[in-house]
C-alpha cells in the first residue's frame, strides 16, 4: 500500500543576495508526514533542479539540532510551531494536508540575508571573540574535574551552556536583542570558577560588541524565551544585567 502524502502549498522567500529585493515565491509540494522540515526543502530542490529551476538556498549542518545553523521562520514563528527544537527536528505530520507554509529568513538587522532564507550570523562569532575565552596559568594548574562546584552551580551552567547560537532568539524578538544569547555565554562563565579572572572585562566586551553590531535592547516580552529550542531562561538576562553593572561599579566607568 502507498504511503499517504501530505499536500502542501510553500510560500518561501526569494532573495537573490543582500542587496536585491525579495519576495515570496509559491511551490507545491507532495511530501511524506514522516519527512523532516529540511527533507522537505530537499526535495522541493530535487525538483527544482530537475526542470533547471534555481533551487532555495537554506542553511544546515548536523540536522539533530546541535548546530543551530537550520534556522527558519515559519509561519511567523522561527522554527516553526513546535516548542523546543530546531527547525531540522520540525516534522511535516506537524503540519495539515492542503495548509499553506510561509518559510523566511530570520529578521533582524544584524543578520543581514545572505540569499533567500540563508542569512550571515557571523555577529555572534564577534561576540563570542569578545569576550568567550577563559585565561589559565600553566604549570600547576589543578584538573578542571578535581575543582569542586556546587551541584546546582554546575547545573545552572551546563544549562546556559546548551545555547547553540541558533539566533532564535534575536528573530522572535522586536527589536531584534540578542540579549538572551550573550547572557547565556556571560553566565556559563560567570558561574564557574575557571570563568571568573576575565569576569569582569568579559561582560563589558561582549555587551559592547553586542552593541556596536546593532543588535537591539530588550524588550522584556520574553518571546525569546518561548522560541528558543534549547530553552534558555530569561533569568540569564537578569544575571547579565547585575554582572554589567557590577563590572562598571567596579571598573569606575559608570555613566551619571
Amino acid at each position: 500500500m502507498s504511503e499517504k502524502k501530505l499536500n502542501i502549498k510553500l510560500k518561501i522567500w526569494r532573495q537573490s543576495g543582500p542587496k536585491a529585493v525579495g519576495a515570496f515565491v509559491s511551490y507545491n509540494v507532495s511530501v511524506s508526514p514522516d519527512a523532516s522540515f529540511l527533507e522537505m526543502l530537499d526535495e522541493l530542490n530535487d525538483g527544482l533542479e530537475r526542470k533547471s529551476e534555481i533551487p532555495v538556498t537554506f542553511e544546515s549542518d548536523c540536522r539533530e539540532g546541535i548546530c543551530g545553523t537550520c534556522g527558519l521562520v515559519i509561519n511567523g514563528e522561527p522554527h516553526g510551531p513546535m516548542r523546543k527544537i530546531a527547525t531540522c527536528q520540525l516534522h511535516m505530520r506537524n503540519f495539515k494536508d492542503g495548509e499553506t507554509i510561509y518559510v523566511e529568513p530570520f529578521r533582524a538587522k544584524a543578520f543581514p540575508v545572505i540569499k533567500d532564507l540563508a542569512v550571515d550570523r557571523s555577529a555572534f562569532d564577534k561576540i563570542i571573540q569578545a569576550g568567550g575565552f577563559v585565561s589559565v596559568n600553566t604549570g600547576g594548574v589543578p584538573d578542571a574535574n578535581s575543582i569542586p562546584i556546587q551541584k546546582e552551580v554546575s547545573a545552572e551552567a551546563f544549562d546556559s551552556a546548551a545555547c547553540i547560537g541558533c539566533g532564535a532568539c534575536v528573530a522572535a524578538c522586536k527589536n531584534g536583542s540578542a540579549m538572551l544569547f550573550v547572557s547565556a555565554k556571560v553566565s556559563q562563565f560567570a558561574l564557574l570558577p575557571q570563568g571568573q579572572p576575565e569576569r569582569q572585562k568579559r561582560v563589558e566586551s561582549m555587551v559592547a560588541k553586542m552593541d556596536e553590531l546593532g543588535f537591539g535592547s530588550c524588550s522584556n516580552t520574553y518571546a525569546c524565551e518561548a522560541e528558543c529550542p534549547k530553552g534558555i531562561s530569561v533569568r540569564n538576562i537578569a544575571r547579565l544585567n547585575r554582572e554589567y553593572f557590577s563590572a562598571k561599579v567596579k571598573s569606575k566607568n559608570v555613566e551619571v
